[in-house]
């Protein structure tokens, strides 16, 4: 990733980088001049993402699970890094690997380190007006270009056949789901129930299988302002999946025309030049040759997953697990877009 990716301060408290053992483990794989600077990267909701940064002005980039209680299956650095291992000689645009520590006795938990990309991650409104018109729409088309890249890929091919089941995706995601948001709500909301058992209700019948990222959106692709992705981030709840669940994320966190108070990527793609969702959808059905008959259930479902997986980071930043970033979260605010999202689920399903 890149300087441009956001806003980033020196971190050094030891409980989070062990900086002697790191830079160590770091040292045995990559030439480097120390001593390292570990600067985090303000703006991640879950795992920790740092800059690092030696005294010849060589730039990696190091992820780790956030402090404290993880809950099961969650945080998994190894999975992360299997999965672009696995993509480096695919077309899909990822980062070159240093490499996986799981020794507990380098810095506690496991983390990857991977060479820095050049680009723009387009992570709020602000970064988005520096681009031009003309350049917001190209990346409107690279991101699904890239996403139907991503869905072309042969999974048995790659190495990733066994990574997941090859059915029951959406079940499974709304098992999962629910038992995270059962083991970190702060709160009832009556209406997250409703919606899941809605979502189980209205299954669709034998959706293709195909690599799912989980995340995929405009922050979380590094941008290149004059040509393709640069690097597709955060694999985090990369799996074997349903390819309209992936089109449906990237919907949920794009404009919802006359939404008020917009945040993230929503609110950045306000700005003129960025295409509508529809179109976006429109580009992705056209590509792949799918039909978009059910694409409002599968944003029911995006929303609904966000809204849980929301309540999870909000419980962590009560708990302090998220370090001290720098940058301002109002907490209430976060707090009420949980039960905002759950409504706009409520409201694609017809609820």
């Amino acid at each position: 990733m890149s300087s441009e990716s956001g806003d980033a301060a020196e971190f050094v408290d030891a409980e989070v980088i062990n900086a002697e053992r790191v830079t160590a483990w770091i040292a045995e794989r990559v030439d480097i001049v120390g001593p390292l600077r570990f600067e985090l990267i303000a703006g991640g909701r879950s795992n920790m993402t740092f800059t690092v940064v030696d005294e010849a002005g060589t730039r990696l980039v190091l992820r780790r699970p956030p402090m404290g209680p993880l809950l099961p299956s969650a945080h998994d650095m190894s999975r992360e890094h299997r999965l672009m291992d696995a993509l480096a000689d695919s077309p899909v645009p990822v980062p070159d690997l240093v490499g996986l520590c799981q020794d507990p006795e380098v810095n506690g938990r496991d983390f990857y380190v991977m060479h820095h990309l050049d680009g723009v991650v387009v992570r709020d409104i602000e970064i988005g007006r520096e681009l031009s018109e003309g350049v917001r729409t190209r990346m409107c088309h690279e991101l699904i270009d890239t996403l139907c890249v991503l869905h072309r890929v042969d999974i048995d091919e790659v190495g990733l056949g066994n990574l997941a089941k090859r059915s029951g995706y959406l079940e499974r995601q709304v098992k999962r789901w629910s038992g995270q948001w059962e083991q970190s709500k702060q709160r009832d909301i009556p209406l997250i129930d409703r919606v899941r058992d809605t979502l189980i209700e209205r299954l669709p019948a034998d959706p293709p299988t195909t690599i799912a990222h989980g995340d995929y959106r405009l922050s979380n692709c590094m941008m290149d302002p004059a040509g393709p992705v640069a690097g597709v981030l955060d694999w985090e709840l990369c799996t074997l999946g349903d390819p309209m669940a992936d089109l449906a994320g990237l919907l949920t966190y794009w404009n919802r025309d006359g939404e008020p108070d917009q945040t993230g990527d929503n609110e950045t793609t306000t700005l003129p030049g960025f295409l509508s969702r529809q179109d976006m959808a429109g580009l992705y059905a056209d590509q792949m040759g799918v039909s978009l008959d059910l694409v409002d259930y599968y944003q029911g479902f995006a929303s609904w997953r966000l809204a849980c997986i929301a309540e999870g980071v909000y419980a962590r930043y009560l708990n302090g697990q998220q370090g001290e970033q720098d940058e301002e979260l109002d907490l209430d605010a976060y707090r009420d877009s949980v039960e905002r999202r759950v409504e706009i689920a409520a409201e694609y399903l017809g609820l």
